[in-house]
């Protein structure tokens, strides 16, 4: 029996586990979304909950702005996780201390960070009071609208935040993995540092790099806690509307919820096949 094989048969009980409740979950979650549940009298499935979401007329800009929301806090977390990676592997003063303090943050869940940020730099927060105690703006009025915004510009601030350190770190064990021994190489055959960097070790790092990132958009593009507390009221994200179409006194709106969900979790998964295809394509290179 080889390492892998050993490997997958340990891993195996709790695959099934955790792969049971996901595709029932998931499977459920369909069935609802076609009107089909037998114990409600619903036994002929249908398509209507899709058309009635996908014809609604704030469905487009939810999707559009909750795409947004996921690639460009991937692209911020992505680009910072890589600078901080390479910072953080050379040896300086505090850099034990500074990767301690991004291990940290990664204990503080999303839902804490995201109160965190209303009271620090929302209109009434603690940054706007400061401004004002200082003279710098006339009111919370004049202080920018960093969160409730249609931008989304809290909402991305703290998914970097957050995601961030999860790629960093990542990003570090992978560096450790491979060592320093090919840019050594690259240095001595005449290549500049950024050489090395740009045609030596990004390659090497990027599979690691897409992997992170493609979790990172997945999550963020699917998640709701964070837009409902720093979101605006319009556009809404897509989880947003899911939510809402679900905690709906309104039953009827139940398989509309659940088409919602499922939309949501197509785009995440066609997400994690594309990464999968690059991948296997830069692999067969």
């Amino acid at each position: 029996m080889t390492d892998r094989d050993r490997l997958a048969l340990l891993l195996a009980p709790a695959l099934v586990i955790l792969g049971g409740l996901f595709l029932t979950g998931l499977g459920l979650t369909f069935l609802r979304s076609l009107h089909y549940a037998p114990a409600l009298g619903e036994t002929a499935p249908n398509l209507s909950a899709y058309s009635a979401v996908l014809t609604s007329p704030g469905f487009l800009k939810s999707l559009a702005f909750s795409l947004w929301i996921a690639t460009a806090s991937t692209l911020l977390a992505a680009a910072l996780a890589l600078a901080a990676a390479l910072l953080l592997r050379q040896g300086f003063p505090g850099r034990a201390l500074i990767g301690f303090l991004v291990q940290l943050n990664l204990t503080i869940p999303h839902i804490v960070g995201a109160v965190g940020l209303l009271y620090l730099i929302s209109q009434s927060g603690a940054f706007a009071r400061l401004a004002f105690a200082a003279g710098l703006i006339s009111g919370p009025q004049d202080f920018p609208a960093l969160t409730h915004d249609p931008y989304a510009l809290g909402i991305i601030l703290l998914y970097v935040w957050k995601e961030t350190p999860f790629i960093t770190l990542i990003l570090l064990a992978n560096m450790q993995t491979l060592g320093e021994d090919h840019e050594a190489t690259a240095r001595t055959l005449g290549a500049t540092r950024w050489q090395a960097f740009r045609h030596v070790l990004l390659p090497m790092l990027m599979p690691a790099l897409a992997a992170a990132s493609a979790l990172v958009f997945a999550f963020a593009f699917g998640a709701y806690e964070v837009p409902l507390v720093l979101g605006a009221h319009a556009p809404k994200a897509l989880p947003i509307l899911a939510w809402q179409a679900w905690t709906d006194t309104d039953l009827a709106t139940r398989p509309e919820a659940m088409a919602m969900a499922v939309i949501i979790a197509l785009i995440g998964l066609a997400t994690l096949l594309l990464y999968a295809r690059l991948l296997g394509v830069r692999d067969a290179r």
